[in-house]
């Protein structure tokens, strides 16, 4: 099969007074297409989240990755030292739902606007702080698939505080499918657990996929923790689940 060609750029897009610097990604030439949102770990819109963005698009579908510190740090973005997970976090805790949930919005938006897209056919991935932003990201009416991978607090608080993310579970209408590593210290099996039974509880179409001997961060090739089997099998259950929702 020949690789599908693609091209990608910077764009800018609107949330009420607020100009988001996104990175967008697409086939070329290709017609009625799906959208993915890709919501970035707490490291910015960085060289990962744009190949990750890149690899979507060269699946057939229109990919868009919003800075998310936008309001923080505009242009943020950073490697994985100690001192740059420092910062990353530092912005992580300055972050709001509700603001969180209107930039996907205007990304969900932008992406309509795009002369390939199926308007009706959005999904999203998010990693690390991105996964735990994809959950809240599934109550979007909009968002008919969703691959959260190792989101940090789902069952314990929400960007911003009130309640868990997790309490808005029965707000999800499309398919959840969520990765997490085993060995990973900042998400206890007993979470993993509690997100499960909480999503059997709201009847929401999902599956949890949990990797014996992967850490958080397994999907990322540039992080210590990177583990290419787990990468490589919860990549192929992406595919899958966009195939058969978008």
């Amino acid at each position: 099969m020949t690789a599908r060609e693609i091209k990608s750029d910077w764009v800018k897009i609107t949330n009420g007074s607020l100009q988001i610097d996104a990175y967008l990604a697409m086939p070329v030439g290709e017609k009625s297409l799906p959208g993915v949102v890709v919501l970035q770990e707490i490291f910015g819109v960085n060289d990962h989240i744009r190949d990750v963005t890149q690899r979507i698009a060269k699946e057939g579908y229109v990919a868009i990755a919003p800075a998310l510190y936008q309001r923080q740090a505009p242009g943020f973005e950073t490697g994985y030292t100690e001192a740059d997970l420092k910062i990353g976090k530092e912005y992580k805790a300055q972050t709001k739902a509700e603001e969180l949930l209107g930039d996907i919005q205007a990304a969900i938006d932008y992406l309509r606007g795009q002369t390939p897209v199926k308007s009706n056919a959005i999904g999203c991935i998010g990693f690390c702080f991105g996964g735990h932003v994809a959950y809240l990201a599934a109550t979007l009416p909009d968002i008919k698939a969703t691959a959260s991978f190792y989101g940090a607090g789902i069952a314990t608080m929400t960007p911003g505080g009130d309640e868990p993310t997790i309490t808005r579970t029965q707000d999800i209408t499309g398919t959840i499918h969520l990765f997490f590593g085993l060995d990973d210290a900042s998400i206890p099996a007993e979470q993993v657990n509690q997100i499960e039974a909480e999503l059997k509880k709201q009847q929401i179409s999902h599956q949890i996929f949990r990797y014996e001997g992967a850490d958080h961060g397994f999907f990322c090739d540039q992080r210590a923790s990177y583990n290419p089997q787990a990468a490589k099998d919860a990549w192929e259950k992406v595919k899958t689940l966009f195939q058969q929702e978008l």
